[in-house]
């Protein structure tokens, strides 16, 4: 697979958006399949004990289709099953959490080139998730050093 964050292959709108699709060039199952993200059980998969996190997730529109924010990434996921009446939020939450369980979020992925210090890779999200940030070192311009003081 060629590395994600190389943009020069992507072709980006001009929308005044930006979807989940877009950034990443892919969809993911469990955006089209109601029953991959059924099992979700979202008070085992908040941070801590504490839900106001999670309460803040609500299902929103992103062209015109369900999508919900995912705030790592600062972009719509949207979601193309149907919803059942009343249980709007609660899908939009459990697709997100699938979203960031599976590393799948765009913020997620720049953590492994970009973290400064160590933390989860996947968040509190997923326990026994791998850890990143531990050998952060600022990019570098070829050809350039920086001023001395």
């Amino acid at each position: 697979m060629s590395d994600p964050l190389v943009l020069s292959s992507r072709r980006f709108t001009s929308r005044s958006g930006i979807d989940t699709e877009e950034l990443t060039g892919r969809t993911f199952p469990y955006q089209f399949d109601r029953a991959l993200v059924d099992d979700v059980d979202l008070d085992a998969a908040t941070p801590g004990e504490d839900l106001n996190w999670l309460e803040d997730i609500h299902l929103m529109e992103e062209d015109g289709m369900p999508a919900v924010f995912d705030r790592y990434t600062n972009a719509f996921l949207k979601i193309h099953f149907k919803i059942p009446p009343g249980q709007e939020d609660e899908y939009a939450r459990k697709v997100l959490i699938k979203h960031l369980q599976e590393g799948n979020s765009y913020g997620i992925w720049l953590k492994h080139r970009h973290a400064k210090f160590r933390q989860p890779e996947l968040g509190s999200w997923l326990s026994g998730s791998a850890v990143v940030g531990e050998n952060y070192s600022p990019p570098r311009l070829n050809d350039w050093d920086p001023p001395l003081h």
